[in-house]
């Protein structure tokens, strides 16, 4: 293998992923084990992790599926050990799972409120508390944090979810100034609209997408695979010196 493919492979690495079963989860999971990662594929849905561990598979590499709910406490930690006790170590860690609840902000009640920052701001913290102590003994260790644009920009009718992303974003910083002398990178993927089953709930009907698309230059919204592309550069050693970013993946719509 050429050096410029060995850069970009990361052939043999442990990634963990959290909503693994749709999305850019799922389209994650394929790439890396493509580009030769093991995968630990965390997500709720049953029959998902079972499509998800079974293209992996596929693949030859090896996946772990673990059923765990990252609203809750105990979810990130019961993933976060059944990873360990598969794997001994985790070299990438994916904080991909979230949620969106969309509303204005006098219309925020406190379950959807808590239920956002719980899943998009809590369980990375509680991720990473359980899998970077492994990372800082083996000198090594990527974490992506999947954010988004709305977590740089604000967007009407984003309160909780816009607050929980921009908080990651910030929890990300502070991750890079207190581990990167372990050789740890942490970095933040802020996407635009990407149509997921999530993107299409919030955005599928032309009355609400159109007007989001025109102020977006290339015009279109974002395809998961093109996340999971700077996903898999990201959790490779060519991004050795990328840390504490917030890397937009927006179409431009961030530049206006």
């Amino acid at each position: 293998m050429s050096d410029w493919k060995k850069r970009h492979s990361v052939e043999g690495r442990r990634i963990l992923v959290t909503g693994a079963t749709k999305g850019i989860g799922f389209e994650t999971c394929q790439v890396l084990a493509d580009a030769g990662a093991d995968i630990v594929a965390v997500g709720r849905d049953k029959k998902g992790l079972d499509e998800v561990a079974a293209l992996v598979r596929k693949t030859g590499r090896k996946c772990l599926a673990v059923e765990a709910d990252m609203a809750t406490v105990e979810g990130p930690k019961y993933a976060a050990a059944e990873a360990l006790k598969a794997f001994g170590t985790i070299d990438v860690l994916v904080n991909n799972a979230g949620v969106a609840l969309n509303e204005p902000i006098l219309d925020i009640t406190l379950k959807n409120w808590d239920t956002t920052i719980n899943v998009n701001l809590r369980a990375p913290m509680l991720l990473a508390q359980a899998l970077v102590p492994n990372m800082i003994k083996q000198k090594m260790g990527k974490i992506i944090n999947v954010s988004s644009q709305s977590g740089v920009m604000a967007l009407a009718d984003h309160g909780s979810y816009g607050a929980s992303k921009g908080g990651l974003n910030q929890l990300n910083r502070v991750m890079t100034i207190e581990w990167a002398k372990h050789n740890i990178q942490s970095n933040t993927v802020c996407p635009t609209v990407i149509l997921t089953p999530m993107g299409e709930m919030v955005w599928g009907k032309p009355e609400k997408g159109d007007p989001m698309k025109a102020k977006i230059p290339l015009g279109r919204f974002g395809k998961t695979t093109e996340v999971a592309d700077l996903i898999l550069f990201l959790s490779s050693s060519a991004s050795d010196l990328i840390t504490g970013q917030d890397i937009l993946i927006d179409g431009g719509f961030t530049a206006q």
